[in-house]
């Protein structure tokens, strides 16, 4: 094994997926993923604190995405407006393989108790980030929270769609997504 490799992180990102695919995440160790992605497992040590981290590596680049689109929102913006800016800027960073590897992604946290907690505790912390954005613009609660929820659902929807072949952009799918939670709740009266 090269002492180096490039793209060691995405490259254990993709092995984890598909080693977790064929053999449950159970029954899977890191020394697995590690070997499959042709590296060792200090390196993958040096990425990831634990064996469930490599599916949820993106979370604290969704959080930093999220902030910094909401800020380049005008300043009179609503808050729908805002939470568009940050899908925007977030969505617009996806890659083909994300896309690639999303409906695997996806099957392998649905598959077990512990990652689908892990992943509730993600978009809680997405959800948390996309508030304090809205507070820190003036946008009181429960405002600010409910638009975020609303965002970070919208995010989570359109990576489903987009990882499935839907539509051209991942963007697009996030702002029909939020139209529609937004009409959604609109009709709640």
């Amino acid at each position: 094994m090269a002492r180096w490799e490039p793209d060691a992180r995405l490259r254990l990102v993709q092995a984890a997926i598909d080693v977790y695919a064929e053999q449950g995440f159970e029954s899977s160790t890191v020394a697995q993923v590690a070997e499959r992605a042709g590296l060792t497992k200090a390196t993958f040590f040096r990425h990831f604190p634990d064996k469930r981290e490599p599916l949820f590596a993106g979370q604290d680049e969704h959080g930093a995405l999220f902030t910094a689109g909401a800020a380049e929102a005008p300043a009179n913006a609503t808050p729908l407006e805002v939470v568009t800016a940050a899908l925007d800027h977030a969505t617009a960073t996806f890659t083909a393989e994300q896309r690639a590897f999303g409906p695997r992604l996806r099957a392998v946290v649905a598959a077990h108790d512990e990652l689908r907690e892990r992943a509730a505790f993600k978009r809680a912390h997405l959800a948390e980030v996309l508030t304090t954005s809205l507070r820190e613009r003036g946008i009181p609660d429960p405002t600010a929270a409910i638009a975020a929820d609303l965002g970070v659902e919208a995010f989570h929807r359109a990576f489903a769609r987009w990882s499935d072949g839907e539509g051209p952009s991942y963007g697009e799918l996030a702002r029909e997504e939020l139209r529609a939670l937004h009409a959604a709740a609109t009709s709640l009266s």
